[in-house]
């Protein structure tokens, strides 16, 4: 009788061309399953990597249950039936408590985003491995990823002891959303870390980033200045700028970006960093240069190629934007923003023609209807305002979702036109179809005003304040017709008060403040309520208020002047000209 073969030679009686070449090396810990596919395809045993690595393993023995649990596994994966073979491996870890097994199940678990599986086979990784910087800084994260930030700490001490990379950035980050508490002591264990390791890069960084998210930019600052300005990497560079502009000295970290581009003159986040820093500080023509300096570096980013294109557009280099925008549409690249931003181009550039085109051309997204009420103000202009409603209409039946923003569109632009009999068919066309639309009875609301209909106009407001008692946009329109229209001052003022606690800065609810208290004759509360109203909007219809308020305290020449320059500012302010008219008897001063 032949005796029997034992456990570790039964890979010689396998099909070469699959199991042996597949076990032989995967048990041994070969990470066959990439979890940084950069084409994101799953994880596969590749059999040329595998028999290439597979000669100079020793392969540990292992039982017929665990060879054919791993096996499978293996079929499992080349199957895309991943749970199986997640579910063996970490049975399989947990059974043979080796670091192979147990790494091999980790990174599945990790290409899978399955968590606890992850945490507990790089915990299970790191303990058969200790020597292993990558399985150290594996339990690490996993670590941090759970909340537990005091163990992270003691694995991430372990990767820093043997001088390897460490993740204490991402500890920092994961505890982000954290309570107050969990991250002061997450500060003490970097303070205590720091204490034996005073000149470690890493975590200063991490405790940097730290300190930013507990909202101390400045303590974050002061640690990052201490690190040397040579070789310092790419993430702390950019970390210390955002610092700098937090605490508003664009002007050091501009500084700053610079010398990190002389160290690192490819490095893309730092260069895109600058170009946008360029941007906010209004240096358009170098931002422009840097923008196109990347774009030359890398031709095929369209998000570099669409940034050019608006830093262009702000700098008014009209033509220029329009070249990086038709390239955008022929990539098919941001499309409808290059439509949009293309018409912007055309209009600046007097090509109205070409401008009506652009927006027409404009598909459903954030850019499309501030397309159609560009289109529809355009026509308007020209005095094409029925080709401007029927342009609406066919965009109302082939894009119905966004029916109740055109109806709106239509009749703002009808009202603009000082045509309220056709704002007003298109917002009663508007109420046939969506008959409790807040929007619409707010808008007819205000055109009920215009047609001295102030019954209807109560009726839409009350009707919405009943759905929303909180809209301080409704409470403060009604209190404000009541003011002006009517004599029910003391309802008036209630309703104005209500709107001002909800919204107390709004420039809007402060003149009706303003003028209820005109009306009711508190005259210095009044002109109070003017002056702020004025200081956070300079509008030609709270200049008309204020200078009534202050004519009728005697202030006559501080009203003329009042009226004098909000008139250079608004020359054909129907409001302006009415209070003069009454006042003074013209409309000029």
């Amino acid at each position: 009788m032949m005796a029997k073969p034992r456990v570790d030679h039964i890979l010689i009686f396998m099909n070469r061309s699959f199991a042996l070449l597949t076990a032989a090396a995967l048990l041994s810990g070969c990470q066959t399953f990439a979890p940084d596919a950069p084409d994101g395809t799953p994880p596969v045993a590749d059999p040329s990597v595998v028999a290439a690595q597979a000669q100079p393993q020793v392969y540990r023995n292992f039982s017929q249950e665990t060879l054919l649990s791993l096996l499978t596994a293996e079929l499992a994966g080349q199957r895309n039936r991943f749970d199986i073979a997640l579910e063996n491996y970490v049975q399989q870890a947990n059974a043979t408590q080796d670091a192979g097994v147990a790494e091999r199940g980790f990174r599945i678990a990790e290409y899978l985003g399955a968590e606890q599986p992850a945490l507990e086979t790089s915990l299970l990784w790191a303990k058969t491995a200790p020597d292993n910087i990558d399985a150290q800084r594996a339990a690490a994260v996993q670590l941090a990823r759970a909340g537990r930030y005091d163990e992270s700490m003691t694995f991430m001490e372990q990767v820093l002891q043997r001088q390897g990379d460490t993740h204490f950035d991402f500890l920092a980050l994961s505890a982000a959303e954290t309570d107050p508490q969990t991250r002061a002591g997450l500060l003490q264990s970097f303070d205590r870390l720091q204490a034996k390791y005073p000149e470690n890069s890493q975590l200063q960084f991490g405790k940097a980033l730290l300190l930013q998210q507990d909202d101390r930019p400045q303590e974050a600052l002061e640690l990052l200045e201490q690190q040397p300005s040579k070789n310092r990497p790419v993430a702390s560079i950019l970390l210390h700028a955002r610092l700098l502009q937090s605490l508003e000295r664009n002007d050091d970290a501009l500084s700053l970006l610079e010398k990190g581009i002389e160290q690192y003159p490819d490095d893309k986040r730092l260069r895109l960093t600058y170009a946008r820093l360029l941007v906010a500080e209004n240096r358009l023509d170098d931002a422009r240069s840097e923008f196109s300096s990347l774009l030359q570096q890398e031709p095929n980013d369209d998000d570099l190629r669409f940034s050019l294109a608006l830093v262009s557009l702000e700098a008014e280099a009209w033509k220029e934007a329009i070249v990086y925008l038709e390239e955008l549409v022929e990539r098919g690249s941001h499309t409808d923003a290059a439509h949009y931003n293309l018409a912007r181009a055309y209009e600046e550039l007097g090509n109205i023609p070409s401008a009506l085109l652009e927006y027409s051309l404009v598909g459903p997204g954030n850019d499309y209807l501030p397309a159609q009420a560009r289109q529809s103000q355009l026509l308007f202009k020209l005095q094409r305002g029925d080709e401007a409603s029927n342009r609406l209409s066919q965009a109302r039946d082939s894009q119905p979702d966004y029916a109740i923003q055109l109806y709106l569109i239509e009749a703002e632009a009808w009202s603009g036109q000082q045509n309220i009999e056709r704002a007003w068919q298109a917002i009663q066309q508007a109420l046939e179809q969506f008959p409790q639309d807040l929007n619409l009875l707010y808008t007819r609301a205000m055109l009920a005003e215009k047609r001295d209909d102030l019954a209807l106009l109560e009726d839409d407001l009350r009707f919405i304040l009943e759905r929303e008692p909180d809209n301080a946009m409704a409470l403060n329109a009604l209190g404000y017709t009541l003011a002006d229209r009517t004599t029910r001052f003391a309802e008036a003022k209630q309703l104005i008060e209500q709107a001002h606690q909800l919204n107390p800065q709004d420039p809007a609810i402060l003149d009706s403040l303003g003028w209820v208290n005109y009306r009711m004759g508190n005259l210095d509360e009044a002109e109070r309520f003017l002056r702020l109203a004025l200081q956070a909007y300079p509008d030609h219809e709270v200049a008309a208020h204020l200078g009534e308020v202050l004519w009728a305290q005697g202030k006559q020449k501080e009203a003329r002047k009042l009226w004098r320059e909000a008139l250079k500012q608004q020359p054909d302010s129907e409001i302006l000209r009415s209070t003069l008219l009454r006042l003074t008897g013209a409309e000029t001063l």
